[in-house]
């Protein structure tokens, strides 16, 4: 009864689209009669209204997975052609308005061939009609309106900028991403507060460079871990030369992890180096890519286990692979090809002459000492005879 009540006063602050103000709108629903946007950060459905009252319900009476919480319910939109009832939750698992939240598990393909373990989450749920009618037999049909949103947890991004096909809305499902979430950005500082500058002629080499991959208004159940970071002469990881700053269970002796997986930022720090087969350029150029898992809170150390991950010793960077996972283009890195020492040889050889010439004169002057001598001694030794 006290639900019967509460869905009688909902309509009752129904902002009460009459039917004769749908037109031609007016009809039996259809399955294409809802859209979904999967959102970074939220999911939208959008139901055509007109069907709806057709049927003999209003937006009041659309219930978003059995929760009747404020939050959860549908809004009138009626400055759209045809109008439509909205619903927007967010993607927590705590405040997703009922939603189910499942993660899958599958093999890796293309750019991510290296990985055994690809994880994808589906949330989903179901819009449904509630009858006002009392009594025995209704005339009303009950509506139903399914909807799921498939999100990747693996990514390719290189440094700032981030380029996203925009997402088409489909009928029932559509595919969401994460990726205009996430950011590269390279420091000067240990602390991550200066950003770090290349000027025209390069860093200097074993200069450290502090990168930080996090996460912008993301869910909160989501951490950021990093699979695979790497060096690559060419702006996308194509079959050029490239240098594995680190990979699944492996890092170079140089690159220091200081945070993966235990938040929704990443970080970690190597010297600036050069490629060998830019030698006889002024500056060697190259970008820096990451492969980058979200992971939900409760299974990130499930994938630092290398028991769980599969080594290859090469990489599939197919173009095809590329843009199935987002690739981004990156700004160069330049660092420079010559020392600050090379530059200062020409000293060191100056100085190597300005002691032999010293030394020539110390041997001169002990020369003529030793002259002297030998005069003195020659004079005492007449005397002597004498």
């Amino acid at each position: 009864m006290k639900i019967l009540l509460l869905l009688l006063s909902l309509i009752v602050r129904s902002s009460q689209l009459m039917l004769n103000e749908c037109g031609t709108e007016a009809r039996r629903p259809k399955v294409s009669d809802i859209a979904v946007k999967c959102g970074t950060s939220s999911i939208d459905l959008a139901i055509q209204i007109c069907p709806v009252i057709y049927t003999g319900y209003n937006e009041t009476l659309l219930i978003l997975n059995h929760m009747l919480d404020p939050v959860c319910r549908a809004t009138l939109d009626d400055s759209v052609t045809p109008p439509v009832a909205r619903f927007n939750f967010p993607l927590n698992m705590t405040h997703a308005c009922g939603s189910i939240f499942r993660t899958t598990s599958s093999a890796g393909t293309g750019i991510f061939s290296d990985f055994s373990n690809i994880q994808t989450v589906n949330i989903s749920g179901v819009v449904r009609s509630v009858d006002p009618t009392t009594g025995t037999i209704t005339y009303n049909a009950e509506l139903k309106y399914y909807y799921s949103c498939a999100y990747p947890l693996e990514y390719l991004i290189n440094n700032t900028q981030i380029d996203v096909s925009a997402s088409s809305i489909s009928v029932k499902d559509n595919n969401g991403s994460f990726i205009s979430t996430l950011s590269m950005e390279l420091f000067s500082d240990s602390s991550y507060t200066q950003p770090l500058i290349i000027p025209d002629l390069g860093i200097e080499l074993r200069k450290n460079v502090y990168v930080e991959v996090k996460a912008t208004n993301l869910t909160g159940q989501y951490h950021v871990l990093l699979d695979r970071c790497y060096a690559s002469i060419s702006p996308l990881p194509s079959n050029s030369s490239f240098f594995n700053l680190f990979v699944p269970c492996s890092k170079d002796q140089f690159t220091t992890m200081i945070e993966n997986g235990d938040s929704q930022s990443a970080r970690f720090h190597f010297p600036a180096f050069r490629f060998i087969e830019q030698q006889n350029e002024t500056v060697s150029t190259y970008y820096l890519h990451c492969i980058t898992r979200l992971c939900e809170k409760s299974t990130c150390s499930t994938f630092k286990q290398c028991n769980n991950r599969r080594k290859r010793s090469t990489l599939d960077t197919s173009a095809e692979g590329i843009t199935s996972t987002y690739t981004i283009t990156s700004p160069e890195i330049i660092t420079k090809t010559e020392t600050t020492e090379s530059k200062e040889k020409p000293i060191y050889a100056n100085e190597e002459d300005d002691s032999a010439v010293g030394l020539g004169v110390a041997v001169g002057i002990l020369a003529f000492a030793c002259i002297i001598a030998l005069s003195v001694a020659a004079v005492f030794y007449k005397r002597l005879r004498n």
